[in-house]
This record gives C-alpha cells, structure tokens and sequence, in this order.
C-alpha cells in the first residue's frame, strides 16, 4: 500500500500561514453600464432621456392631424384641449405633393437607393472584414489602418472628388476610369456609389470587429477538414455573424434612408429620394409646413418599421466584441 505525501502549507517567519491570492473578478463594463442604469437615479436618467425624444415625435404626429388653421396659430399642445382631427394633409401629401408629385413616387426612389445600397455595403464589407481577419497577405495590417483612417475624412471633403470621378472619370484632373460621360442624374448607380463608397470604412470597422472575435478553433477545424475560404466565409462566417450583420443594417438603412446631402449632388428630380421632396414641400415661402409634418411622419414609418424588426440582434450586434470571458 502506497502513501501520498500531503504538503503541508506554506508559513511566513512569523507562523502564519500563507494565503493564496485571490483572484477579483472584474465586472465588464457592459454589464456595469446595464446595473448603472437600472438604478433609482440610472432610470430616472433613462426616462429623461425618452421624453426628449419623444416629445419632439408627439408633436410632429399630433401636428400631421391637425387642420391647416389650427398648425398656423396655435401650439401643437393646445390639441389636447382644443381636439380637432383631420386627414386632410396626409390626403394632399399622399396622393400629390406641394408640385403636383406623388409622394409615393419619391417613396419608392428611397427604397430603390437604400436596399441595393444597404446590401452591397454590407456584402463587400463583410467580404473585406474576413479577408482582414482570416487571410494572410502583405500589407494586410497597413491596408486596414488605411482603411479605418479614411473614417476620418469629412463626407463634404469628398463630394466633389467623387462627383468628378463618376460624371468624366477623372480625379483632380488625372483620368482615371475610361468614362467618356456618365450621366449621374438619368441612373440610380451613381447614388449607389457614392453610399458605397462613404459607407465602406464604417462598416469595414464593424465587421472586423466581429468577425475578428470569432473562435480560432472552428475556422482552423474547417480548414483541417478542406474547406476553402469562400466555404469558410460562406458556411460558419456568415450565420456567425448575423448578429453584427443586422446591427450594421440597420445603421446603414437609417443612414441612407434620411441623407439629403449626398441626393442632392447625386440625383435629379425624376430618381430624387423622399428627403429631398421633404425640402421642396414646404412651399416657396415655408407656409406648407401643416403638409410637411405629415410627410415627415410617412417618412418615418419605414425606418421605424426595420428597427423593430431587427431590435432583437442590435444589442448583441453593438456589444459583439466588446468583451470577453
């Protein structure tokens, strides 16, 4: 029969017996927030927060069903006292515009420029943010600081940069692309690059956070069994990453869905989104502005509507990566 030693604890000098450190758990600084704010003080803070921004969208609201009278002389809070409710202005924003446009037709112009405009951002962002991940090639590390570093540069810094390079080819007067002449106000393509292009480090940013932060071991496993990267990127990265996939969607959507500036360089009259009718509805002098609550309102609907669909996957979206453990 075999004895084990058992080995008796360490002592200081003194005869005491030495401790084994304790580890401290460290709280993350998620969790810490969310405990913040589910405070006495943190949701007095919260609903502060939510009144401002929903009494500003209560009275755009109330304003939309109020009569034209009524919006030019009195606050949108004496509604409540003094109720009166008409559907006059949606009538008139929904069926022809302060120039006789359909609003609908503007409508549909902000869906045609978003959705293939929110599907390639995503889709080669997606593409790039694995390549930088997963992929080893030269320059890879100095490619992506380029990349985020272009963050940094000002949307209007670029317009006319971009508008040059679409319209003859040619970047500060060096022909570039073999464009004879690219008409950008009879097409939608010119939009869609331009919110490719000013979108592409954002969501480059965004993905390779994620994606980054994705476990080594499924990928080096998927390569052990023979897959290739686009079976890799396909298969695992891709469902993987619907969380950040749906969060990145919905700051893309709401992004290009209320641009005015980049409509405004980028497209004409006929392919203009809702944003740019919102200008020109409010007639020449500003007194239409009874129409343009409700037009605001149909406006809103579509972004709210997104949101809602896909409020289940922002958080876990915007926290992926944050932290570990």
């Amino acid at each position: 029969m075999t004895t084990t030693a058992v080995p008796e604890p360490a002592v200081t000098e003194a005869g005491a017996p030495v401790l084994a450190p304790t580890k401290i758990y460290k709280q993350p600084v998620g969790r810490s927030v969310s405990t913040s704010l589910s405070s006495g003080w943190g949701k007095f803070l919260v609903w502060g927060l939510v009144a401002l921004w929903i009494i500003p969208i209560m009275g755009l609201l109330v304003s939309s069903v109020r009569p034209e009278t009524d919006v030019k002389t009195t606050g949108w809070w004496e509604w409540f006292t003094n109720f009166h409710v008409t559907t006059a202005n949606y009538k008139a924003v929904l069926n022809s515009g302060s120039n006789g446009d359909n609003l609908w037709h503007f409508f549909l112009n902000s869906l045609e420029i978003t959705i293939p405009s929110v599907m390639l951002s995503i889709g080669i962002a997606t593409l790039a943010a694995y390549a930088f991940s997963w992929m080893q090639f030269p320059g890879r590390d100095w490619l992506f600081v380029a990349t985020v570093a272009m963050l940094m540069v000002p949307l209007q810094m670029a317009l006319i940069p971009m508008l040059q390079l679409l319209v003859n080819g040619e970047i500060f007067g060096v022909h570039v692309l073999p464009l004879e002449r690219f008409d950008i106000t009879t097409t939608i393509y010119g939009v869609w690059f331009a919110h490719v292009c000013f979108g592409m480090p954002f969501c480059i940013f965004i993905m390779k956070s994620f994606i980054s932060a994705l476990p080594k071991d499924i990928v080096e496993a998927a390569r052990v069994d023979g897959a290739g990267h686009m079976t890799i990127f396909w298969r695992l990265i891709v469902p993987l990453s619907v969380p950040a996939i749906a969060a990145l969607a919905i700051f893309q959507f709401v992004w290009i869905w209320n641009d005015y500036l980049v409509a405004l360089i980028f497209t004409a009259r006929e392919n203009a989104p809702i944003t740019k009718q919102l200008k020109d509805m409010t007639g020449t002098r500003g007194q239409s502005w009874h129409i343009l609550t409700a037009a605001g309102i149909v406006a809103m609907i579509l972004p709210i509507i997104v949101f809602f669909s896909l409020q289940r996957y922002f958080v876990r979206g915007l926290l992926a990566g944050a932290v570990k453990g």
